[in-house]
């Protein structure tokens, strides 16, 4: 019996904390150690003492948390021990309290719910893996179950999702919530909560039906255009789903990201007014692909984000807010630790 845990307990380790040696030498870069230390620091003293975070004008409060939440697992900390266990797990604390009977992490008054909803079923699900009060592992269990089951019934008849749950809008959806979904379902998945197969199949065909002949992935099914960041975002999603670059629609997803959200790129840093959002899952696309091309990307993409750090930590640019940006480019930076295995290769 024994054997038995200590078995487990390393399988674990390594879904979860798993670093190569090459992933230790990176996070020791004294300029991207010193950058990410300020931007967690930064978060640390804008949480609000409830334990959230929040957007411009007081919004995406359950999202922030979320996003911000996940940044500072990236360096290590859990909700027992680390610089910024505390953090965590007031953020923790926050979205067990957000919890409705329904199954959604948020209220329905929120500001496109859905957003905040799939990342705090990211966020909550690598907590659930380092867990040991079982108390608190079991209202993380039970909240995550309820999740799921909310994101099934939200889920349109297409596949997609909208900015609110296909029962309050249901002919509504669109390809960066259905993301979204995907990469917190995933992650509910990893960490042995029951997801039922037929939702990840249903969202890799919509994004497929919105995805352009040139690979570019529309703003939803019923059009839009093909959006960059939308693309990379989508290409992240069917990674996490099991389907690499050796199909045929993700190489076209890919060279179309490789030419026009790669830095550098004419006019990358526009991106139809996303370049963080872009980024943070350009950066997991590529991270999965190998040294090779991610060696040559983040030489580029952490020369850009370290350019434009704040003194107080944070980076400014941008509508959505300082949390948002300084919680997606933390991560980025932070993508070599290897802390989710979803962003593991």
């Amino acid at each position: 019996m024994r054997q038995r845990i200590v078995i487990l307990a390393a399988a674990l380790a390594v879904l979860c904390l798993g670093r190569s040696a090459e992933a230790v030498k990176k996070k020791k870069d004294p300029k991207i150690v010193a950058a990410v230390s300020r931007a967690l620091d930064y978060l640390a003293r804008e949480q609000r003492r409830q334990g959230y975070w929040e957007a411009n004008q007081s919004q995406y409060r359950v999202a922030m948390t979320a996003l911000a939440g996940n940044a500072m697992l990236a360096e290590g900390s859990t909700t027992t021990r680390g610089k910024y266990s505390k953090n965590i797990r007031l953020a923790v604390d926050y979205l067990l309290d957000m919890a409705q009977p329904s199954g959604l992490i948020g209220f329905k008054d929120d500001y496109h719910y859905t957003y905040g909803h799939g990342f705090s079923m990211l966020f909550l699900s690598q907590v659930f893996g380092e867990e040991e009060d079982s108390e608190r592992r079991a209202d993380l269990k039970r909240v995550l179950i309820k999740a799921v089951e909310f994101s099934a019934q939200a889920q349109t008849e297409r596949g997609g999702w909208g900015y609110v749950s296909a029962k309050d809008q249901p002919n509504f959806d669109e390809g960066s919530t259905c993301i979204t979904q995907v990469q917190g379902l995933r992650a509910c998945r990893n960490a042995g909560i029951p997801v039922p197969k037929e939702i990840i199949e249903k969202a890799k065909k919509y994004i497929q039906d919105c995805t352009t002949p040139e690979g570019g992935v529309q703003y939803s099914i019923r059009g839009g255009g093909a959006r960059p960041p939308i693309t990379a975002a989508a290409c992240a999603a069917m990674f996490n789903a099991g389907e690499y670059g050796e199909s045929d629609h993700v190489k076209k997803m890919l060279e179309f990201c490789k030419q026009n959200v790669w830095p550098g790129k004419a006019g990358s840093n526009q991106l139809f007014g996303h370049w963080h959002y872009a980024h943070y899952y350009y950066a997991q696309v590529v991270y999965r692909l190998g040294d090779e091309e991610w060696n040559k990307y983040f030489a580029d993409i952490s020369k850009e984000i370290l350019s434009k750090q704040s003194a107080n930590g944070a980076w400014k640019d941008g509508h959505v807010g300082e949390v948002y940006n300084t919680a997606m480019n933390t991560t980025i930076l932070q993508l070599d630790n290897g802390f989710l295995p979803i962003y593991q290769r």
